[in-house]
């Protein structure tokens, strides 16, 4: 029809976009695509001032959220979980069981930010883990940050 316009569907990256958003606001700093010793990815790691770490797996629809039986390796390797739904997509699913809303948060995002609908509980990691992870994510980002200087290092790459 002409003169109206359809905005495109939410993409991860869409997503990832406002909710680094909202965490910046918020003091914490995030990094995409961390792996995790247990061989899982995360889609968003974030630390705040206080080393507490969050973790995020991102949905943009309902197919992709069914889909996940992966997501509770992930609660082992942070202080905070959540889920972040692309807008438009209906949070309601993430009441069940299933989803454990008594433990996991919920941030409904667009590209141009996100808002806080479900706080996450604290499941505070144990402090050898922490100085573990927290090492291991920030040599990740200082790693990623070197390779995007100067890309030619990427190739002789050996991880210590």
């Amino acid at each position: 029809m002409a003169g109206l316009e359809f905005a495109p569907p939410l993409t991860a990256p869409d997503v990832a976009r406002g909710v680094c958003r909202l965490f910046a606001q918020a003091g914490l700093v995030a990094i995409p695509e961390v792996p995790l010793p247990n061989g899982r990815r995360t889609d968003l790691t974030a630390i705040d001032a206080r080393g507490h770490i969050t973790i995020v797996e991102i949905k943009v629809s309902r197919a992709d959220l069914h889909g996940d039986g992966k997501w509770p390796d992930y609660c082992d390797w942070c202080d905070h979980f959540y889920w972040a739904l692309a807008a438009g997509l209906d949070p309601a699913i993430l009441d069940t069981a299933a989803y454990r809303p008594e433990t996991s948060g919920l941030i409904v995002a667009d590209r141009y930010g996100a808002a806080v609908v479900r706080e996450a509980a604290r499941c505070t990691l144990a402090p050898a883990r922490r100085k573990a992870e927290l090492l291991r994510i920030g040599r990740l980002a200082m790693r990623r940050s070197m390779i995007m200087a100067d890309p030619e290092l990427a190739a002789g790459w050996v991880e210590r």
